[in-house]
């Protein structure tokens, strides 16, 4: 059976569906949105589908490379964002959490990484790889969802201080960036945080060792608590917020990549 078919049908149907949202964008029809809300659906299950067989076909985790874990966020962010967009009516993010998405899948589709499914170093051979991973993912992608809602709530406070309308409303935008940070930050703390250090343990025996990945997750972490700290217990909101969100986003990202191409530790083989 070719995965690639599935990995490929799921990355054409997300193309198809940002082409949806952006159309309700411009048109403001409400049946577009839904549309496309309901393609990136069928995406993510035949997404579903292909990461099950990638899993049996290669007998560890489907996201033990940079091609696998790039496919794995990409499917974590179009959940992410279904849940927040269900839980929340608000679809006008979609056009842009969808580009995410698709440029997710292209570099993972791009020859700059290997689709081989490769053996297991020992170190990888473990259940915990399943935890940490899998749930530092699905923390991101909901940082990948505030990324969005706070880069266009900047937006919107740009147009606000010009005079200029704009359909989209600043005070929602900060709400859904809060509630999907509240969402992440748990789940990136467990992941991250918690599974990483009792597979650090087992592995290597230690629970920290200052590792690269470790001290730059560790930021990340920090960036995030700074966000709901200052939401929760200073009372910010909008701008300062929206600026932190966009950083922690921006950190986690270099923390996923930069780590990995720039600076050599532990977690190097991934």
């Amino acid at each position: 059976m070719n995965i690639s078919l599935y990995f490929l049908g799921s990355f054409l149907i997300y193309i198809l569906s940002t082409a949806f949202y952006y159309g309700y964008l411009f048109s403001q029809k409400n049946k577009l949105a839904r549309i496309g809300s309901a393609t990136a659906g069928v995406g993510l299950i035949i997404h579903t589908l292909a990461l099950i067989l990638r899993t049996f076909q290669s007998g560890h985790a489907p996201f033990t490379n940079m091609y696998e874990s790039l496919s794995f966020l990409a499917w974590s962010s179009v959940l992410a964002y279904l849940i927040v967009e269900k839980k929340y009516a608000f679809k006008k993010a979609g056009p842009f959490l969808m580009l995410i998405v698709i440029a997710l899948m292209a570099l993972a589709s791009s020859p700059l990484m290997s689709s081989e499914a490769t053996p297991l170093v020992p170190a990888l051979q473990s259940y915990w790889l399943w935890l940490h991973v899998s749930v530092t993912l699905l923390g991101e992608a909901f940082f990948a969802v505030a990324f969005v809602t706070s880069i266009l709530y900047l937006y919107v406070r740009s147009k606000d201080k010009r005079g200029a309308s704009s359909p989209l409303s600043a005070q929602k935008l900060d709400f859904i960036s809060y509630r999907a940070i509240a969402l992440g930050f748990p789940l990136f703390t467990l992941g991250g945080l918690v599974f990483g250090m009792i597979w650090a343990y087992k592995a290597w025996g230690s629970y920290w060792s200052w590792d690269p990945k470790e001290t730059w997750t560790l930021i990340t972490w920090f960036v995030f608590a700074l966000y709901l700290h200052t939401r929760i217990v200073w009372r910010w909101r909008g701008f300062r917020s929206a600026l932190i969100a966009v950083l922690g986003f921006l950190t986690a990202m270099f923390t996923y990549f930069g780590v990995n191409y720039l600076i050599t530790g532990l977690h190097s083989y991934t």
